[in-house]
């Protein structure tokens, strides 16, 4: 077995009855324009602030046409626990805009589409793709490009760098558990700072790439 599938399956193993993010969860209510509004609400912000904020909006708005009568106020309002809010209440508001006036109120299911969205980035239209529409794609964020660089899987400066090299190294049948999985390991164990080496299930299997102080 390969490098990448045994740290995966180890992985798997350790968080399989983990909590899941608020994103990850999101995908079990089969509504993707819920799933994309939560991620453009969790952008520099924990995900608790995330659940907070998505449920505070949810209750009022729920779709494009009802986001979109919301006064701006009012909106800022509702997700200000996401931190950033008048930037991602303007950012929201212009997403349901479009989706209104270019995609008849549905959000894409296609990555270029999604990316001709003012607003929508990458990581943003893989994690809709993955989690609302069950595609095989890698949703890169801070974590996953921060592990598998420690673990010396993939030496990238960038997350844009980062998703295609895991692409390479991972069978395709792992590309949707990737998201999820590395950011319980780097929320729980493989910190930024200090990571739990010692409680590691990958501590044999790590070269500790750029890890200083550890517990």
């Amino acid at each position: 077995m390969k490098k990448p599938e045994k740290i995966m399956l180890l992985l798997l193993k350790e968080f399989r009855y983990h909590k899941h993010p608020t994103l990850r969860r999101t995908s079990k209510i089969k509504n993707p324009y819920k799933t994309l509004i939560s991620c453009l609400l969790s952008l520099r912000t924990q995900d608790k602030n995330t659940a907070k904020a998505s449920k505070s909006l949810f209750k009022i708005a729920d779709t494009p046409e009802k986001i979109s009568k919301l006064p701006i106020k009012k909106l800022e309002k509702l997700v200000y626990s996401s931190g950033h809010y008048k930037k991602k209440s303007r950012t929201i508001k212009e997403v349901s805009k479009i989706l209104i006036e270019k995609h008849n109120s549905k959000v894409p299911n296609t990555k270029p589409e999604l990316l001709a969205i003012k607003g929508i980035g990458p990581k943003t239209a893989n994690i809709v793709l993955s989690f609302a529409y069950g595609q095989n794609v890698i949703a890169v964020d801070t974590h996953v490009h921060r592990i598998p660089n420690r673990l010396g899987l993939v030496k990238t400066k960038t997350p844009e760098q980062t998703e295609p090299e895991l692409g390479k190294l991972f069978p395709k049948k792992y590309w949707r558990e990737i998201n999820t999985t590395f950011i319980l390991f780097g929320k729980n164990i493989c910190l930024p700072i200090s990571p739990k080496c010692s409680q590691c299930p990958l501590n044999s299997l790590c070269p500790k790439v750029g890890v200083g102080k550890r517990r």
